[in-house]
C-alpha cells in the first residue's frame, strides 16, 4: 500500500499537468522551448507515475486494467475479471 502523502503527490502533479496542457502544446507548436523551460517541471507529463487505482503501487502496472499485477492476479483468482482463466502461476 502506498503512502498517503505519495498518493496526494500524484494528484497534485496531474493537476498541474491539466493546467499547463493548452499552453504546453500553445509553446510547442510555436516552437519557444524557451518558454517551455520557464513553465514548472511538474507540468510536464513524463513526470506523471502510474500507479494501482486499488492500492496506490507503483511498480509493476498494467495500463490495459489500471492495477497492479499482484491486485490483477488476485481479482483473477477471485473471478473478478471476466475472461481470464488461472493458468498455472
Amino acid at each position: 500500500m502506498a503512502k498517503e502523502s505519495m498518493k496526494a503527490r500524484e494528484v497534485k502533479r496531474q493537476k498541474m499537468v491539466d493546467r499547463y496542457a493548452e499552453k504546453r502544446a500553445k509553446l510547442k507548436a510555436e516552437g519557444d522551448y524557451i518558454g517551455l523551460q520557464k513553465l514548472p517541471k511538474n507540468a510536464s507529463p513524463v513526470r506523471l507515475h502510474n500507479r494501482c487505482k486499488l492500492t496506490g503501487r507503483p511498480k509493476g502496472y498494467l495500463r490495459q486494467f489500471g492495477v497492479s499485477r499482484i491486485t490483477f492476479r488476485e481479482m483473477a483468482s477471485n473471478g473478478l475479471i471476466p475472461g481470464v482463466k488461472k493458468a498455472s502461476w
